[in-house]
């Protein structure tokens, strides 16, 4: 069994909601995202443990959690301290449970959490596994959730095979709010295209 670290994010704030332009928008961002947890994290972090015999405990999702933090001013969420979820990382430090230096260390995109090089190489094979032409020949095929890089284009296909047919069971690629200032040429779900990747804060 494995305790996991699922919804700190949704609750607490992205790297991206650095952008947010004021706590309402912060905090419907928030209630976004918690709506579509089915869909994406919780989601992938139960696939991926169950299909190797093991069984994730989520207490981020603990529902009285998730209403209480829901509830606090969203003011006090936003990255004012210069890191972010700096509430959830203070609520540990008293008890000095979890070493500081890991508590306080930067976050680091999901994509890069499992290595830098392997982001890159899937990259570079879906950019060699397609042409050009290709690729505009097969994103076109899907009106919902179409693909919009070579990369993109390699998940969908691979989820086609699998599920096919069954793609509006997710309302589309995970993607960081391209309405705010600041986020709207992001073209890449991983937090390491942001202008405020590395150092926490804009």
């Amino acid at each position: 069994m494995l305790l996991t670290g699922e919804i700190s994010d949704e609750l607490f704030g992205y790297k991206y909601t650095d952008f947010a332009p004021d706590a309402e928008a912060f905090q419907k961002e928030a209630e976004k995202r918690i709506r579509e947890l089915h869909m994406y994290d919780v989601l992938r972090a139960d696939r991926c443990i169950s299909v190797n015999s093991l069984e994730a405990r989520v207490p981020f999702g603990d529902l009285d959690f998730v209403d209480y933090v829901m509830h606090i001013d969203p003011e006090k969420k936003l990255n004012h301290y210069g890191i972010g979820k700096y509430l959830l990382r203070h609520a540990f430090e008293e008890d000095a449970l979890i070493p500081h230096n890991i508590l306080m260390r930067e976050k680091a995109a999901f994509s890069d959490a499992v290595g830098h090089s392997l982001r890159n190489d899937i990259i570079d094979y879906a950019n060699a596994h397609y042409t050009d032409e290709e690729f505009e020949e097969k994103r076109r095929r899907y009106t919902h959730a179409q693909p919009f890089t070579k990369e993109s284009l390699l998940y969908r296909e691979i989820f086609e095979k699998y599920y096919p047919g069954q793609s509006e069971m997710v309302v589309g690629f995970w993607m960081p709010n391209r309405d705010w200032a600041g986020l709207e040429n992001v073209n890449d779900p991983s937090a390491r295209v942001l202008s405020n990747y590395g150092a926490s804060g804009v």
